[in-house]
């Protein structure tokens, strides 16, 4: 079995409009991602989530045998959300479940990003999975995450028969389902317009004759 989790809710999650994104952004893009990356821990929510997620994933069907592969993004909130969430096992980090780099353009609002860089402008406002962020580092989602989030799954068909516990992001979990699910990377940025995939929130597949089947999804009730 393979359980997707979205990290529990951030800082930046909880003050995005109110902080990370201000307007001028006081970061440049180098120093922004390091901030994305190391910095942004989880919120009271996010910790409260955590729990609930203890319980969640003790409770769903695989998680009784065996202790379960954890596998973590490189991000400090994708870590913390592991750490509390299954706590005393180790945790194996890859880039392969990072988020996607946004390069120069990371915290940066619309408005500044359209103004510094408008040649990228269409491909942000009409095409979004094909934008590929300015600046080094920058990835699109149907290249860059998509080729990360198939190196993965190719990668679990190769795994002794144990349980994989996946920590990851918002948009790197759009690149793994539409892997897992065999869907176009366009149909899900359509879904994920209408409801993202919340905080906390549990995908669950099962691996047959090769073939990844999903089969259940819980959300947290905090």
């Amino acid at each position: 079995m393979l359980f997707l989790v979205r990290h529990a809710e951030s800082i930046e999650n909880a003050t995005k409009y109110s902080g990370f994104y201000e307007n001028p952004r006081p970061w440049t893009g180098p120093a922004a991602h390091a901030l994305s990356r190391d910095i942004v821990g989880l919120t009271p929510r996010g910790f409260l989530q955590c729990l609930w997620l203890r319980e969640a994933l003790r409770g769903l069907t695989g998680l009784e045998g065996p202790e379960p592969v954890v596998r973590t993004s490189q991000y400090r909130r994708a870590l913390d959300t592991a750490a509390l969430a299954l706590p005393g096992l180790p945790l194996e980090t890859t880039a392969l479940l990072d988020e996607q780099h946004y390069g120069a353009a990371t915290y940066m609002t619309k408005q500044e990003l359209y103004a510094t860089y408008p040649e990228g402008a269409e491909d942000r406002q009409t095409r979004k999975h094909l934008w590929t962020p300015p600046g080094a580092g920058g990835e699109s989602l149907a290249c860059g995450v998509l080729r990360r989030a198939t190196a993965f799954v190719e990668g679990l068909h190769t795994e002794p028969a144990a349980d994989v516990v996946a920590f990851t992001h918002h948009t790197a979990i759009l690149a793994l389902r539409a892997v897992l699910e065999r869907r176009p990377v366009t149909e899900l940025v359509d879904e994920a317009r209408v409801c993202k995939t919340p905080n906390a929130a549990v995908l669950v597949y099962e691996q047959v004759d090769g073939v990844f089947h999903a089969r259940a999804t819980a959300r947290p009730n905090c």
